[in-house]
């Protein structure tokens, strides 16, 4: 091994060191993963992080999608840039003091492209999770591209004492035939699975309140028996939920009291619950 490769080596020692010991300070851990894209993850893991967050819970929430950051435009945060302190990099904090690091917030405008391999977007989470000052937290959620790839197994294999992840799924078949992959990529690497979350679950007219099952039904607990996990929750189809994201104002803050809201404040309410056996 020459010089260059020691190198390499010992830097890479000294940033698990730093996630170590910043993750210390973390109580729960959890990523939000799914097998597909289009399934809503991003919309999912920043409403259970609002509803966390308006709980009184310190919460932190990592866009771990180098490529296709989208959580900052969800929280309404774009425009809010990264900033360096002496010892790390500062979160961006929302009004809820939900504390935020994405990729997003480093870019100089819209049309910039993150055109990187594997080692780099790796890298960049590992930074993410080492180095930026997130403090003491109840909570920090993961917010994993689609797939299995690279970002997934860099959060895996990263954070020590993981406590598991979250499958984000729809109704459909093809969904499940998909989402399923990401049951057996977290079984293989030993994450505990915490519970399925079902999105687009029917449609709600908001005027006489029948629910139409758009992308079928079922999906989510259909998958859940198959495979003997916990289904948190189903988050039907709102269009106030798709107006949300437009206006980057997160669904259970501005409409507490929307079909949408409701389900996402249950499900962190039932993953609350979990964790709290799993402690007691």
């Amino acid at each position: 091994m020459d010089n260059q490769e020691l190198k390499a080596l010992e830097a890479y020692r000294r940033q698990m060191e730093r996630i170590e010991k910043s993750m210390r300070n973390v109580k729960y851990k959890i990523a939000i993963l799914s097998g597909k894209g289009g399934v809503g993850k991003s919309v999912v893991a920043a409403n259970l992080a609002c509803a966390m967050a308006s709980k009184g819970f310190k919460t932190g929430i990592l866009d771990a999608d180098i490529t296709g950051p989208s959580i900052p435009k969800i929280l309404g945060m774009r425009g809010n840039p990264l900033t360096a302190a002496p010892v790390g990099i500062m979160p961006v904090k929302t009004a809820l003091d939900l504390r935020l690091v994405s990729m997003d917030l480093l870019l100089p405008d819209d049309d910039t492209p993150v055109i990187w391999r594997g080692p780099l977007k790796s890298a960049a989470i590992r930074q993410f999770l080492g180095e930026v000052l997130w403090g003491k937290l109840d909570y920090l959620f993961i917010d994993l591209p689609p797939g299995t790839g690279d970002e997934a197994l860099t959060v895996a294999r990263s954070i020590p004492n993981m406590t598991g992840v979250v499958i984000v799924t729809t109704p459909s078949d093809l969904s499940f035939i998909v989402v399923r992959r990401a049951v057996g990529f977290a079984k293989r690497l030993g994450l505990r699975i915490l519970g399925i979350v079902e999105n687009m679950s029917g449609f709600i007219c908001p005027k006489c309140g029948y629910k139409v099952n758009i992308f079928g039904s079922g999906g989510g607990k259909k998958m859940a028996e198959e495979l003997g996990l916990n289904i948190l929750g189903e988050i039907p189809i709102d269009p106030e939920l798709n107006l949300s994201v437009e206006m980057g104002k997160p669904i259970v803050i501005w409409r507490p009291e929307s079909p949408a809201s409701n389900a996402f404040v249950e499900i962190a309410e039932r993953l609350q619950k979990i964790l709290e056996n799993v402690d007691g």
